[in-house]
């Protein structure tokens, strides 16, 4: 099962999701010398040979897997969802063993990425980075291997001849209320997915992970280090949490939304829809959720 969340109003998890799916395709010494005590394991000693998005997740996880690392608003919906590490985690773990198991997805498939500024789509991106899958953001599914969509994007995805995956990024992560046709319904699919990931074959840094919308494309180890620099051109750094309204539209958004304060062990507080806010509700939010600095 999906591992708790820490603080949250609404609890993302998978109890009472079930389904089944129909089959799919298979790939497939002595002296007084002192000894040295063991220094700690901080999160920059450990971040020192990350080098994916997935690796920077795997050091946050073993530094504190408790502390909140994405606080996610929807504005249109009321919705609030805290996920810890360990939580996101989880979710990454569960999505990869989907992708490479039950997707049969392969380091250097291509997957258009048709989702908005949201808590879900941080699980896919760093689900492909695990994979070695190219997270294609906006891409064209038409020469995509695999497409994920949401709501307003299934028509859009419809264009991929590979597998196909719908999001109704509904509050609480539930399923549609019916499967859109030619889709898996995410919500059906991935709670009986493995807690733990292990890849077939090892993701390699050096390999495309991510192309933006503009078309540009980086690397794992690109990824990471315009993350980290990006963390200390804001000032991130370990207890820090940064507030974004923007959208994932380009590398500031998803860098400002995942990559940066992952990078710098801090966390982030994702809102989506905020321009329904007026200031003084987002000022509220800046205090009620300690915000230490902004994408404004």
């Amino acid at each position: 099962m999906i591992v708790g969340i820490a603080h949250q109003v609404c609890r993302v998890g998978t109890d009472g999701l079930s389904g089944t799916r129909a089959a799919h395709r298979s790939r497939r010494g002595t002296g007084l010398t002192r000894r040295r005590q063991p220094r700690p394991r901080t999160l920059a000693r450990v971040n020192a040979t990350d080098r994916t998005p997935a690796d920077l997740l795997d050091s946050a996880l073993a530094a504190d897997p408790s502390r909140p690392l994405v606080t996610f608003y929807d504005d249109a919906t009321g919705e609030r969802v805290e996920l810890s590490v360990a939580t996101l985690a989880n979710w990454v773990a569960k999505t990869a063993n989907l992708l490479q198991d039950e997707l049969s997805a392969e380091p250097g498939d291509r997957l258009a990425l048709l989702l908005p500024a949201h808590w879900q789509t941080a699980v896919w991106l760093l689900a492909c980075s695990a994979t070695g899958v190219v997270a294609e953001v906006s891409g064209d599914p038409a020469g995509a291997d695999l497409a994920v969509a949401g709501p307003g994007t299934l028509e859009t995805g419809r264009a991929c001849r590979g597998e196909r995956v719908a999001l109704s990024l509904r509050p609480m992560g539930v399923r549609f209320p019916e499967p859109p046709a030619g889709f898996l319904d995410y919500a059906v699919e991935v709670p009986g997915q493995g807690d733990r990931f292990v890849p077939y074959a090892p993701a390699d840094p050096a390999a495309p992970a991510l192309v933006l919308p503009d078309g540009t494309e980086l690397s794992g180890a690109e990824v990471v280090r315009r993350a980290g620099a990006d963390a200390g051109e804001r000032g991130l750094g370990p207890g820090t949490r940064l507030l974004s309204t923007l959208p994932f539209d380009g590398w500031a958004g998803l860098s400002a939304g995942l990559y940066a304060p992952l990078a710098a062990g801090a966390s982030v507080v994702l809102c989506r829809h905020a321009d329904r806010l007026d200031p003084a509700a987002l000022a509220g939010r800046r205090e009620s959720e300690r915000v230490t600095h902004t994408t404004d």
